[in-house]
């Protein structure tokens, strides 16, 4: 089979060294932004500091004037968002904490059940004539890793937001000084939250898998069985993240958009709007935590697909655990490739022109890519044997070590078409965006219609890109060559991340400019940093989806292995109605969240309105709006509309497979998948769109677009309208459905040994 270069040892030093180096890169770019005082002192220093000598109009230096109130104001600002985003994730992560206890009890009953909680060894489910740990041990060390899984993510969705919230403010002064500085901040800022994710999550894993080995020796398949309930406490924590981060955000929006912009015609974060504060919170809330949470739950669910897949195969049976740890060294390589890819943004090339900051962005994505091919090739010639077996349903398949690199990077560059895919269908720099912008023409209605039909239209190309890494990946290495590919698509995940924090910090930078009453050039800055920042959140959605759908089918194929079916035939009855079951699933999740926004956002409006109307001198801007009580509603709405499509998602498996079996779930999860995807890319590149368009017609920079404008006329209006309805799309039910189909597969790999032994109820009473 030829021998691994890489030894043991090796593997053993290399893994934690780099998730410590991604800890300590993220520590320093956090340093680095700390160097911007909140404090009216560098305010005044600034003021007599050199000028940049960029010419750049958008670049020159602010010769602002009364720069002490501008300085105490941002702080100001920023403490309310962060104090309002702390606040809401407290009172999240204490009901969501609940649910981890309960949940956690319940994971340790179904799997100890399995054989009465007998503590005897039991024939190993892939070769039973080797004895493998107990069921009860396999029920207590998949509690213990579904914890924490659910702690891990917890924090790397906290620790994003408290970065988002720190750095906001931070952006806005330096915004001062220039495009380029405002940029640099921003961007640093979202590295710290890609890579302290990325490392806690490998490292977290990786200690987890050795603390593990003490128990289970050379049960590997035990071992790697229970790891599984890491992703799944990582994703169950992500989903609620999601759904609630999203309804909060949206909310807000909502409220502030239609009475703020719409009916009363002031402008966007404008002071006056009572509901500006919450809009700002739900930023960091939905789009920092709630992602960082979500991208955690595809990284430990990809890894721990691979290995499960891995520990039957020639890499577990024969014990070689550098080639068993393969998917966790190509995320250590990708921490060391998304660090030097993150020095070209903020060492190797500055930005002066606001014109570079998208290019900027999007090198960063494909140096990352490049890098990242190499960085595959150099690991699977070191540490994989050059043949080896995967199992494949019963039967072990024969691989080479460079088939396995073709699986991982067919999923690193489909994830690269599928980001550029969407930049094109969501960026107002190309014609579908000034398609939709220009049918608000005509009023709001066709708008609709054209948005709605771009959304549909975008799914094509990122399904072919999925459905030939599917292909190419299956045909090379079965379910284990899926499951890297899923990595592969995720192994930069520290540039994503710092890419797709980046808009959100800028958003809020914008909203603390105008809400702090800075000149209009600091405003074009911000908006300038925020517009590259929209296109590269869509980008992210679009990772997030792809590396969803490739992550639940590696999780689906261990599924069915766990579960012993010998195969899915849909022309069973069982297995048809689970079909459709699963296919109907996102619809109902959908109309879930979206009700949900659209409740909480009415209760918003209703006391936008209440508070303009009873409030003497809101308007005039002599009186201040009472921000806390709005920040009340979006939080008491979103916990209490979290509950049901949490609900819906976490207890299908379990009623499926107890009370209609394997056969049937197994229906119920491609179901699932295969619609769930397509209606996560279209709500996603529909919302965002419909939020390009309405900004390509306020920044009215070319000709077609100042024939639309200006703010306030009737086609901005209609664009008001159709971004408001793309709101809860692309930020609440699109992003959430990606976890929908990630979570059903992982749980239902988690209790496979209990509903293979103990499921199908209905079906054993007839």
């Amino acid at each position: 089979m030829g021998s691994i270069m890489l030894s043991e040892m090796l593997t053993q030093i290399l893994i934690p060294v780099c998730a410590v180096i991604g800890i300590v890169f993220s520590l320093f770019q956090w340093y680095v932004v700390s160097q911007v005082k909140v404090a009216p002192d560098s305010a005044r220093q600034s003021n007599n500091s050199n000028k940049n000598g960029f010419n750049d109009s958008l670049i020159e230096e602010e010769e602002g004037i009364n720069d002490h109130n501008t300085v105490l104001k941002c702080a100001e600002i920023q403490n309310a968002i962060s104090e309002g985003a702390t606040s809401f994730l407290y009172t999240e992560y204490q009901y969501v904490g609940i649910f981890m206890v309960g949940f956690a009890v319940l994971i340790f009953l179904f799997l100890g059940s399995v054989e009465g909680f007998s503590t005897k060894l039991q024939p190993c489910t892939y070769n039973v004539d080797k004895m493998c740990k107990s069921a009860l041990a396999n029920a207590t060390f998949s509690t213990i890793s579904f914890v924490l899984g659910a702690v891990t993510s917890v924090i790397s969705g906290f620790l994003g937001m408290k970065i988002a919230t720190y750095a906001n403010a931070r952006t806005t002064l330096e915004a001062r000084k220039g495009v380029g500085k405002a940029f640099i901040v921003a961007f640093r800022s979202g590295a710290v939250m890609g890579f302290l994710l990325a490392a806690n999550g490998l490292l977290v894993l990786y200690i987890t898998i050795n603390v593990f080995k003490i128990y289970y020796g050379d049960d590997w398949e035990g071992l790697f069985e229970a790891i599984t309930g890491y992703g799944l406490g990582g994703s169950s924590m992500a989903l609620f993240g999601r759904v609630a981060g999203g309804i909060y955000t949206k909310a807000a929006d909502v409220g502030a958009d239609l009475v703020g912009k719409v009916e009363r015609n002031i402008p966007e974060d404008d002071p006056r709007n009572p509901a500006v504060i919450a809009d700002n919170v739900g930023d960091n809330v939905g789009d920092i935590a709630g992602m960082g949470s979500d991208l955690f739950g595809s990284y430990a669910e990809s890894s721990c697909a691979a290995l499960v897949v891995a520990s039957i195969s020639s890499f577990g049976i024969n014990h070689e655990f550098t080639a068993m740890c393969y998917p966790l060294l190509i995320s250590s390589v990708g921490i060391l490739v998304c660090l030097l890819t993150t020095l070209f943004a903020t060492d190797f090339f500055e930005i002066k022109l606001v014109n570079q900051i998208e290019p900027a962005l999007k090198n960063q994505l494909i140096i990352s890519t490049a890098l990242m091919t190499v960085g595959i090739a150099i690991v699977s010639w070191v540490a994989l044997p050059s043949s080896f077996t995967i199992f494949n349903f019963g039967v072990q398949k024969v691989v080479k070590n460079w088939e396995l690199f073709f699986c991982v990077a067919i999923g690193l560059w489909a994830g690269l078409v599928i980001g550029f895919v969407t930049e094109y269908y969501t960026s107002n720099a190309y014609s579908p965006v000034q398609d939709v912008a220009d049918s608000c023409r005509t009023g709001a209605a066709t708008n609709v219609i054209f948005g709605l039909a771009l959304g549909y239209k975008s799914v094509i190309i990122p399904i072919f890109a999925i459905a030939v890494s599917i292909f190419v990946s299956f045909s090379l290495a079965a379910m284990y060559g899926i499951a890297v590919a899923a990595l592969g698509m995720l192994s930069t995940i520290a540039t994503g991340l710092a890419i797709d924090a980046y808009g959100p910090i800028s958003d809020n930078a914008g909203g603390i400019a105008e809400m702090a009453g800075m000149s209009h050039r600091i405003r074009e800055r911000t908006d300038a940093l925020d517009a590259a920042g929209n296109t590269t959140a869509a980008i992210g959605k679009g990772f997030a989806i792809g590396s969803a759908a490739l992550v639940s089918l590696a999780l689906f194929g261990a599924f069915v292995s766990r579960a012993a079916i010998s195969s899915v035939d849909v022309l069973t009855p069982k297995v048809f109605i689970g079909l459709l079951v699963g296919a109907m699933l996102p619809y109902w999740f959908s109309a879930m969240t979206m009700k949900s926004v659209g409740t909480a956002a009415l209760s918003m409006v209703e006391e936008v309105r209440r508070q303009f109307n009873t409030i003497p001198g809101l308007m005039e801007g002599t009186a201040k709006p009472d921000y806390a009580n709005c920040v009340k509603i979006s939080t008491d709405a979103s916990i209490k509309e979290m509950i049901p499509p949490g609900a819906l998602v976490m207890l299908t498996p379990l009623i499926v497979g107890t009370f209609f079996g394997v056969e049937t779930l197994s229906g119920v999860l491609a179901g699932s998948l295969v619609s769930g995807v397509q209606i996560a890319i279209s709500a996603s590149n529909t919302g965002g769109a419909w939020d390009n368009a309405k900004k390509y017609i306020e920044a009215g920079v070319s000709e077609h677009a100042k024939s639309l404008g200006p703010k306030g006329s009737d086609p901005h209006k209609a664009a008001v309208i159709g971004d408001t309805i793309g709101d809860p799309l692309k930020d609440t039910s699109g992003p959430s459905l990606n976890i929908l189909i990630k979570l059903m597969a992982v749980e239902s790999l988690v209790f496979a040994p209990f509903f293979a032994k103990h499921g199908g109820l209905i079906f054993k009473l007839f």
